[in-house]
């Protein structure tokens, strides 16, 4: 029995060694690879409605994610909110020197130029606003293009010939989304009616819901075309509560509203982050182009497949030769600036 606890008191010294080599060796790797890894570091602000927005953020993470797992880049992100302020937010990303900053919509583009006058010599990439600061680089989307094209699907689908557009904030580029979206629909029925609400907030499902039964209940629109974050999300299933259509925005919303969605305007802000950072890599840490606007024609916009609803041949040609317009140029939208 003495033998048997010597030999077990023995195997369990043995294991805990084990342990701790395995343990320090991997203190040790990781260390090595902090200290050696050369790899571009990209931090990024997002909106205050954060991650899991089910759009405009979530897309925009999903580009670095794929750049980081291609191992080109190490990234981290903020989400700002009552702790933490979008300027703090993109200081800390200057202070710790990160290689780019990102910050997304013109919400930010105050505190971000903010940060970039006392950094001048740290690169910045505002998405879907510019500036004039020399440091900050800009992408933005002629995001009415896919918009004009979601007004013609609306047009299409509508037996009231009453549709809405609803917006989360009244900014330019929400903007740009309504008036794309209205002369779409008009292109198709010019004696349509387009109503367009904005709920002043991004990030309130309930407010969502009031606004969308709002629409239909007292206005009669069918077809309501949403561009609100997850305020937005709100909208859509109560659209669908209610037997409307809806067309979502930025990602394929369809799960959200199966039996509403009747497409998606897509705007690839993944695609546009993921090339704009391995084309900043590629030139040694700037950018050829201060500002890079993209659109139908570069696939940076667009619509997604169609659900709960069919076209005719017509109408199929109709959206065909309208699309092919609007990226030849032929077809202008008109915004009102």
């Amino acid at each position: 029995m003495k033998t048997n606890k010597n030999r077990r008191a023995g195997l369990g010294l043995t294991i805990m060694m084990i342990l701790t080599v395995l343990i320090l060796g991997a203190c040790s790797a990781n260390n090595t690879t902090t200290a050696t890894d050369t790899r571009t570091k990209v931090g990024i602000v997002l909106t205050e409605v954060g991650l899991g927005d089910r759009s405009f953020n979530d897309a925009a993470f999903d580009g670095l994610v794929q750049a980081r797992n291609e191992k080109s880049i190490i990234f981290d992100y903020r989400e700002p909110g009552d702790n933490l302020t979008a300027e703090a937010a993109f200081e800390e990303f200057a202070e710790a020197k990160f290689d780019l900053i990102i910050g997304l919509s013109d919400t930010v583009q105050a505190d971000m130029e903010k940060v970039a006058a006392k950094y001048p010599d740290q690169q910045f990439l505002m998405i879907d606003s510019k500036s004039e600061l020399p440091n900050i680089a800009s992408i933005s989307f002629r995001a009415e293009e896919g918009s004009y094209l979601a007004g013609v699907i609306a047009a299409m689908a509508s037996t009231e010939d009453h549709v809405g557009f609803l917006g989360g904030m009244e900014i330019p580029v929400l903007r740009d989304f309504e008036q794309g979206f209205k002369q779409g629909v008009l292109a198709i029925k010019p004696d349509a009616t387009v109503d367009a609400v904005y709920a002043g907030d991004f990030g309130n499902a309930e407010l969502g819901e009031q606004l969308a039964a709002q629409m239909i209940q007292e206005k009669d629109a069918d077809v309501i075309y949403v561009a609100a974050g997850l305020t937005g999300v709100g909208a859509l299933t109560e659209i669908q509560k209610l037997g409307k259509y809806a067309i979502g925005v930025d990602t394929d919303q369809f799960f959200l509203a199966e039996k509403a969605i009747l497409t998606s305007m897509l705007k690839n802000v993944d695609v546009s982050i993921y090339n704009a950072v391995n084309t900043f890599i590629k030139n040694n840490h700037t950018f050829p182009q201060k500002e890079i606007v993209e659109g139908l024609a570069e696939n940076a916009v667009g619509l997604t497949a169609l659900h709960n609803i069919t076209l005719s041949d017509e109408q199929q040609q109709t959206f065909e030769d309208l699309k092919a317009k609007i990226s030849s140029g032929q077809i202008k939208i008109t915004l009102d600036q």
